[in-house]
């Protein structure tokens, strides 16, 4: 008798745990991830084939905004605060980043840095221990779990907080997302281009969603396709990819506050840190933290000698480059690091 309570109290622990950890899918949602990727490939076909020039040139402006809103915007400057910026260029990247119609500022970035503190465990709202798929579509389509909900209250947000133009968006965001996101891209094409209602909304609106969603998810799972390759030895790979910068994701994973990570599978030189360079040129944007390979290199070696855990010996050694590189060390990356 005594056994048998103890299973039937293992049962319910055991439920108990499943139910905490369960996620359910957000229906609305996922109904409407269907409809954008089915209408979004049928807007390719209305491209090619109806579409004024001026409303392929209009949408494809709006969907550089938004992929910029969703990397420079949230990922690099709201999520990890790889520069700074006045309150104007904070409200270009909000604007972007609502054309993105990946929920507000607040929200991505509060998931954001869960996955960041849950890489590769069982927490993690993108599944990084799981596939692509997991990553790129399930992760965003479910509700959260009990037990990721708790994380997420417990995840640091005050510096949020304290930014006014983020959590006006938080607090307008259905208004915005609906002008911004709808009204802007399928009634200018119509109204002032005079093209069709059908290209105004299936090339202005569904394609370029599909397209910038996509393209925006890819900040919680790239690291399923730029990685390490599986020939190198564990051993190895790290010192690998910190020296030389290559295969981003391991590298961003480490080291988060680095401008120049790419979310497209390049260091340095994708769109995202050349528009932070040129926003920095222009003294809209400060402070632009990256790390360089030499202090990538010193703090390999200085964990070696002393036992050190990596990052925090790269990090050390990042502050003392910091303290000496000229303020302008953006303009000659080639020179400085």
């Amino acid at each position: 008798m005594e056994k048998k309570s103890q299973n039937v109290a293992g049962q319910d622990s055991s439920s108990l745990a499943s139910e905490f950890k369960k996620r359910d899918a957000i229906w609305p949602l996922v109904l409407f991830y269907i409809h954008v990727n089915i209408l979004g490939l049928y807007g390719i076909y209305v491209l090619v084939s109806s579409a004024a020039w001026s409303t392929i040139l209009f949408t494809a402006l709006l969907t550089l905004l938004g992929i910029m809103g969703a990397t420079v915007g949230v990922h690099r400057l709201w999520g990890h605060h790889t520069f700074t910026a006045p309150k104007p260029l904070r409200v270009f990247l909000m604007f972007c980043q609502t054309t993105a119609g990946q929920g507000s500022i607040y929200s991505v970035v509060q998931t954001h840095r869960l996955h960041h503190e849950t890489f590769l465990q069982d927490e993690d709202p993108y599944y990084s221990k799981h596939s692509f798929l997991y990553a790129q579509v399930r992760g965003g389509l479910l509700k959260y779990s009990p037990q990721q909900e708790e994380l997420l209250e417990a995840v640091d947000m005050t510096d949020l907080e304290s930014d006014s133009i983020v959590m006006f968006q938080k607090r307008f965001y259905f208004l915005l997302y609906i002008f911004f996101n709808i009204l802007l891209s399928v009634n200018i094409p119509f109204q002032y281009f005079g093209d069709s209602l059908s290209a105004s909304m299936f090339v202005g609106f569904w394609l370029r969603s599909l397209i910038v969603i996509n393209l925006g998810n890819l900040v919680n799972s790239a690291h399923f396709v730029w990685s390490i390759h599986k020939g190198f030895k564990p051993t190895d790979s790290n010192t690998i990819f910190l020296i030389t910068k290559s295969y981003w994701p391991q590298f961003h994973y480490l080291l988060p506050q680095d401008y120049q990570s790419g979310e497209f599978g390049d260091y340095a030189s994708g769109l995202g840190a050349s528009v932070i360079r040129v926003f920095a040129a222009l003294d809209w944007a400060k402070d632009l933290r990256t790390v360089g390979s030499v202090a990538v290199r010193q703090g390999l070696t200085r964990a070696v000698e002393t036992g050190r855990p990596i990052v925090e010996c790269i990090k050390e050694q990042v502050r003392l480059e910091e303290s000496v590189l000229p303020a302008n060390h953006f303009l000659n990356r080639e020179k400085f690091m």
